[in-house]
């Protein structure tokens, strides 16, 4: 199923996934193509437009991003368009539900791919979807840009993953709350796939370095709301920090139990794949003594940051989807892909994948430097404030 819709002049994104968004501007030039490029655009249907597949978790535990990754996905194409497209090309950008149950999402993939309804894959969703569609991105040669936070270690040809890794993220937040919250005891939960079980393991090396313990772990099944057993478990082990790596809904569903049962007043929390989206879910009455790290707050005092919020609000008005760092991270992946077709002059999969291991492209963040396939970028600290995340450091 797919629908044709229009960028609303105020008041909010269309949203029904999935849709496909055609003709949102003209570029201003085209260039030559190369021979390369050619040979690849004529194997994908002899389009002169660059057929951007954005596949993003319009359902689901992750569902909860989907609004803003689709606008922020949606305002990056604008612009970019308006500057007169991918090296001369005009983007048409189609988004796919990959939420859902695995096999469909590839098999939406597959299809997508097959019909040449897509030259270039940008993902939002979760690591389990990116490894099942390992296969198709390589057997099709298809260049594909993954922007979420996500376990790290992603060397898959084709693939080029922009988010935060635990290296960089969980790290100096665990450090920081062993030295100055004194917490040297850990509990850990996450959604039961590929995420949280490689983030587990880099995890325990951290807590372990400051001396602490781990005094429990479990993984929850997608899709889970009854954290009543879990959070018997929690108590029972006394721990000073419970690190959360739950995703979307099921992250808020816990989340709220959490501070309804009394825990929060006692018990530290610190969040992985977390952002505002996920806040306004738990609620101010419940975000007592929670903590999150990553790359991007919508309150980082920025010139960057603060242009991209204006243009957000300016496309989708005073209702527009709120802002988060999971959301917006699909904007960053076109640029990045931008960046890295100008560098490389190319959209021929070879040389476009060799340009974004090493270049430097500008988003809601400021300044992000890839180096060897790794982004590099400030990381924060911050703590809930009722419906808000204040940064407290930069780590």
């Amino acid at each position: 199923m797919r629908s044709t819709v229009n960028f609303p002049a105020r008041g909010g994104p269309v949203f029904p996934p999935p849709l496909l968004l055609r003709n949102l501007s003209s570029p201003a030039a085209n260039c030559a193509w190369s021979p390369d490029d050619r040979a690849f655009f004529e194997r994908r249907g002899a389009s002169s437009k660059l057929r951007i597949g954005g596949f993003i978790c319009c359902t689901g535990s992750p569902g909860v991003w989907g609004p803003c990754a689709t606008s922020s996905a949606q305002l990056a194409v604008a612009e970019i368009n308006k500057r007169g497209g991918i090296l001369g090309r005009e983007i048409e950008l189609s988004i796919y539900d990959a939420g859902g149950p695995l096999d469909e999402v590839v098999d939406r993939a597959e299809q997508a791919i097959a019909e040449a309804e897509v030259d270039l894959i940008v993902g939002l969703h979760t690591s389990a979807v990116r490894v099942a569609l390992r296969d198709i991105i390589t057997r099709n040669h298809i260049p594909y840009i993954y922007t979420p936070v996500y376990e790290g270690g992603e060397q898959t040809p084709g693939i080029i993953a922009i988010g935060e890794t635990p290296r960089w993220q969980s790290r100096p937040s665990i450090h920081w709350l062993a030295e100055v919250k004194e917490a040297s005891r850990w509990y850990l939960i996450g959604s039961d796939y590929v995420w949280p079980w490689q983030s587990h393991r880099a995890v325990k090396r951290y807590i372990a370095e400051t001396g602490g313990q781990v005094v429990g772990e479990e993984f929850v099944p997608l899709g889970e709301d009854n954290h009543e057993p879990h959070l018997a478990r929690i108590r029972a082990a006394k721990p000073d920090v419970v690190l959360i790596s739950l995703i979307g809904t099921d992250s808020i569903t816990f989340n709220r139990a959490f501070g309804e049962c009394g825990l929060a007043a006692t018990t530290l929390r610190l969040g992985g794949a977390m952002d505002e989206t996920v806040l306004l879910g738990i609620g101010a009455d419940n975000s007592e003594n929670l903590f999150c790290a990553s790359g991007y707050f919508p309150n980082v005092a920025s010139r960057a940051n603060d242009d991209f919020q204006i243009r957000y609000r300016a496309m989708f008005g005073p209702n527009a989807p709120p802002i988060g760092s999971l959301g917006q991270s699909s904007y960053e992946g076109l640029c990045l892909l931008e960046a890295a077709a100008n560098k490389a002059g190319s959209l021929s999969m070879g040389p476009l994948l060799s340009a974004a291991r090493n270049v430097v492209y500008g988003g809601a963040r400021g300044p992000v430097t890839i180096r060897n396939g790794h982004a590099r970028m400030p990381m924060y600290l911050a703590e809930a404030d009722g419906l808000d995340f204040r940064v407290i450091r930069t780590v």
